[in-house]
Formats: C-alpha cells, sequence, structure tokens
C-alpha cells in the first residue's frame, strides 16, 4: 500500500495523501511522516501505547495539529510510531492510539530532518473517491 506521493517544492518537502475516510487519511499521514524522517525495523520490542486528543479550527487545521503532534514525540520524546489507530475523527477534533517504540540509532536510520510541519500550501479536502490532504515540511 502507497502511503503518500511526494510532491516537488522548492527547498521543502511536500507529501499528497488520499485515503477512502477521513480517518484512513489522517493515519496515513501520520506514518508518511515517520517514513519520511526514519527507516525503521519494527519489531514491537519496548512497545508502548499513547492515547491523543487534538483539537483544529477545521479539518485542515486538525491535521497540521496531529502532524506536529507526531513530529514533537519525535524530536521532542525520540518516539517513534509504530502503529496509528484513528478512534474519531470529526471536524475539528480527533482522538487516536498510538503505538510508540523509543528510536534507537543500532535499529533506526535517519533519512530526513523534518523541522516543522507548515500551514503552507496546505489543503485537506473531500474528493469523488475520499479524502486529499496536501503538506508541506519545512526540512
Amino acid at each position: 500500500m502507497t502511503l503518500y506521493k511526494l510532491i516537488d517544492h522548492t527547498a521543502d518537502l511536500g507529501i499528497e495523501v488520499t485515503g477512502r475516510t477521513k480517518r484512513e487519511l489522517f493515519t496515513k499521514a501520520a506514518l508518511s511522516l515517520m517514513d519520511i524522517v526514519v527507516e525503521t525495523k519494527r519489531t514491537g520490542a519496548g512497545v508502548k501505547e499513547k492515547a491523543l486528543t487534538m483539537e483544529g479550527s477545521d479539518p485542515a487545521d486538525l491535521l497540521i495539529n496531529f502532524l506536529r503532534e507526531i513530529l514533537y514525540l519525535f524530536n521532542g520524546e525520540a518516539l517513534i510510531i509504530g502503529k496509528c489507530e484513528i478512534i474519531k475523527c470529526g471536524h475539528k477534533k480527533l482522538d487516536a492510539r498510538l503505538l510508540l517504540e523509543p528510536y534507537n540509532k543500532k535499529k533506526h536510520v535517519l533519512k530526513t530532518e523534518i523541522k516543522a510541519v507548515t500551514y503552507h500550501g496546505l489543503s485537506v479536502e473531500r474528493i469523488k473517491k475520499g479524502w486529499k490532504a496536501r503538506v508541506i515540511f519545512d526540512v
């Protein structure tokens, strides 16, 4: 399954993600961010679970806040998402359950440093086959 498509963007990195449902869109966006940042051989060792509730003014703002939290978990707490389950995904709020694994430089290879998730070029829209989002990362 393809998680995302890279978008050409000057000096930054963009992705386009699609999903049949908004839940699937948000799940794929979170896993795409992790895939861009780190290459991992997930073993399940040291896995911990985290419940996460996010809010935003609309679906696009909600996605940005969610991805910023995912990026913080990696940069601030050295945790990698192994699994993401969106339990509820409304217009302005989502509840998720994350399975996290501590970063281990013997097991994980850093691929791309992402400094921030930006509002530049951001879109989340309903399409004929579900949902589509475009996100630009500051690298």
